[in-house]
């Protein structure tokens, strides 16, 4: 009897302590949201002045790890260990419900996969042309490299895409902030000029504090949104840790967003802290990243070569956490359409079949390069916004497997938050055909 209570707590004390596993995710998690958005970031959100960047650092982390942790427990709230969340929504809202859900969450993210496999593309050449000073490779050729690069690594599963991501988590973070602190000296005070807290107009971006604020909100959402890659998280921390996974996935997300957000709004801060509001509406006009536009306002060669190389590791990392949300749409598509035939596939099968659909789709249009990509990007952003803050929400109230979590503030918050962003986008949308 001793035995067993000894055996008890040890396993109860291996399931609450801290894995190298829960450590790759968390880098993983970091890794998926962290990608070339945030190199839009400090011109989207510092536009304004310090005011809406002061109130966009105080949201960033509860508007991020609430909305993240809602969609974990939705997944994980599923009967059976191993349902990801096109089952789980399935199971749930039923069969119609789960194929249009499952419909619209592909189509979410497989269209931000191809404005990777465009953008790594374009990258890479730009380094290859101006940095390295050699004659740029026919597209074609180099498309199918870095294409076929990419999708080597996920050939090797899951454990390797994580792992592949934790990895260049660290040369990421390493250079975005050596370039963080290497803009310190060029800090000024012309941002604190705009510290007022008036509705009028800004002479710089010709709109007022709360309008900057609501239109930055959708750019700060997805520059933290990982939830590509949250069904395969939280499906993989149930098979690890059982009936203690939500308490270990929202101890993993809440340091996932901690990093985000220290990390990236220091980015942000010393990056809008080094140029005035105007040289920020101006490099918004011109429509480049915020690396670029510092290379060139600065007349600076350091940044100029690691401008390239931060792009290409954010972009590689959000390509493949992307993938893996891209993957178990197009799988649940697929499953979904032979059960309603009667038939069955093996998921090793279906795992080759959307790698071939993958790899000859994302090369095609990398190659092709077509500029309707931001707008493809955009028309998503509803979607992923109505599933990583809506519906797990939605779910709190009608799912009795989640009406566990209901009577929370936190709950009213994302709810608040998701309708924000989501009235925000739909602005810029009708904005953009009128």
């Amino acid at each position: 009897m001793e035995t067993t209570q000894t055996g008890s707590i040890a396993s109860v004390e291996s399931k609450s302590s801290w894995r190298k596993s829960d450590t790759m995710w968390m880098l993983g998690l970091y890794g998926t949201a962290i990608g070339a958005g945030v190199l839009f970031l400090p011109i989207n959100a510092g536009v304004g002045g310090l005011i809406p960047l002061f109130i966009m650092a105080i949201l960033a982390f509860p508007m991020t790890f609430f909305a993240h942790r809602g969609l974990t427990r939705f997944v994980l709230s599923g009967k059976n260990p191993g349902e990801d969340i096109t089952e789980v929504v399935e199971e749930h809202f039923g069969v119609g419900a789960g194929k249009v859900i499952t419909l619209l969450y592909f189509f979410a993210i497989y269209p931000i996969l191809l404005v990777y496999s465009v953008a790594i593309t374009n990258t890479v050449d730009s380094f290859i042309t101006h940095q390295l000073g050699m004659v740029s490779p026919p597209r074609a050729l180099l498309s199918l490299i870095l294409i076929v690069g990419l999708m080597t690594i996920v050939r090797f599963g899951e454990q390797m895409i994580v792992k592949a991501m934790s990895i260049l988590v660290f040369p990421f973070v390493a250079a975005l902030m050596a370039l963080a602190l290497y803009l310190i000296p060029e800090w000024s005070s012309a941002a604190f000029d705009t510290l007022s807290f008036s509705a009028a107009a800004s002479p710089a971006t010709g709109s007022g504090l709360w309008m900057t604020l609501w239109l930055a909100i959708p750019v700060m959402v997805f520059s933290f949104n990982h939830s590509p890659i949250i069904s395969a998280f939280a499906v993989a921390k149930r098979n690890e840790y059982g009936d203690e996974a939500e308490k270990k996935c929202s101890r993993i997300l809440s340091f996932a967003h901690i990093m985000m957000v220290i990390t990236v709004m220091f980015f942000v801060f010393s990056c809008v802290l080094s140029l005035s509001p105007e040289n920020l509406a101006e490099a918004k006009a011109q429509n480049i990243s915020i690396l670029s536009y510092l290379a060139n306002h600065f007349n600076a060669p350091v940044i100029a070569w690691m401008a390239p190389i931060i792009a290409i590791v954010a972009i590689t990392k959000s390509f493949l956490g992307h993938y893996l949300g891209a993957r178990e749409g197009f799988n649940g598509m697929v499953i979904k359409s032979l059960r309603g035939k009667g038939k069955t596939i093996e998921i090793s099968k279906l795992n080759r079949i959307t790698a071939i659909f993958m790899l000859v789709t994302t090369w095609i249009v990398a190659t092709l390069n077509p500029s309707i990509l931001g707008m493809i990007e955009t028309l998503g952003g509803p979607i992923i916004a109505m599933i990583l803050f809506l519906m797990p929400m939605y779910a709190i109230q009608k799912v009795p497997a989640m009406r566990k979590y209901s009577g929370h503030i936190s709950n009213v918050f994302v709810v608040i938050m998701g309708l924000v962003a989501i009235s925000a986008i739909s602005y810029s949308l009708y904005s953009l055909f009128i």
